[in-house]
């Protein structure tokens, strides 16, 4: 990964869940540390302008920003977009520019396994597409169309919810679990051409997401009493880190499953 003026970062970000929580403040903090952004996102008029203000606040910074409202999981659009970024890129010189993709997609379903409103095959199917499998496939895109190469960075946004047991949150635990997985075999599989591949769990977050987890208040409660901090983790904590983790000098760093919380896991 090559660095511009002032030991900052170059190139481009790829983004999935750029319009809030993590992936909104890691999109400008990346866009403050040197780098373009391109975000995907999915918002309805409501929640538009969440997008349109983590936009604003990246080409405030003096940095390009190319966003896409659209579904991260559909394998249509998805092609779309990696076919839009390759377009931009090519035309401007910078084919294999993409050096840092975060997956940071939040959308499942929260039922219990069993019992009367119970988890259906589909919404299953659904979770794990969406919060796991979709890694892979922006990945594979991303290689095969020979838009980031060596010195890329991949980072996954998991969550203590793949260690414990939390109401409702029978198949985003299993998301989560499976979002590892893939991790270790893409940082595998990448090592020789340079691209490194790392899971972020992040520690209890006060976001929309967490506050549609049945609940939310007790993990809220019980994460203030483990963290040594005695506060919660704030994306802009997470967003510090992934910029630090984004620099050429963690090359060696890959495979792995990151806590970024404050010490909150290990106060178990």
């Amino acid at each position: 990964m090559t660095e511009g003026k002032e030991g900052f970062l170059s190139g481009w970000a790829l983004v999935l869940g750029a319009s809030s929580g993590f992936g909104g403040a890691t999109a400008v903090a990346l866009a403050r540390a040197g780098m373009d952004v391109f975000g995907v996102h999915l918002d309805r008029k409501a929640t538009l302008p969440l997008a349109e203000q983590v936009q604003a606040e990246i080409k405030a910074l003096g940095r390009k920003a190319l966003f896409f409202n659209v579904n991260a999981a559909d394998e249509e659009k998805q092609q779309e977009v990696l076919a839009h970024i390759e377009s931009r890129l090519s035309e401007s010189g910078q084919l294999g520019q993409v050096k840092v993709l975060l997956h940071s997609l939040a959308f499942g379903t929260l039922k219990p396994m069993v019992g009367g409103d119970r988890l259906s095959r589909a919404q299953i199917e659904m979770t794990l597409d969406v919060m796991a499998n979709s890694l892979v496939y922006w990945a594979q895109g991303l290689v095969e169309r020979k838009l980031m190469g060596d010195g890329g960075r991949i980072f996954a946004m998991t969550s203590s919810g793949s260690l414990h047991v939390w109401p409702g949150y029978g198949a985003v635990s299993a998301a989560k679990t499976a979002l590892e997985s893939h991790v270790r075999q893409l940082a595998w599989e990448l090592a020789p051409l340079g691209i490194t591949a790392n899971a972020v769990r992040a520690g209890v977050t006060d976001t929309p997401a967490l506050r549609k987890i049945p609940g939310s208040d007790d993990m809220i409660r019980i994460a203030l009493h483990k963290n040594p901090h005695r506060r919660l983790t704030t994306p802009a904590d997470v967003a510090r880190c992934l910029v630090a983790l984004s620099r050429p000098e963690t090359q060696w760093l890959t495979g792995n499953v990151l806590n970024v919380d404050g010490g909150e896991e290990a106060g178990s």
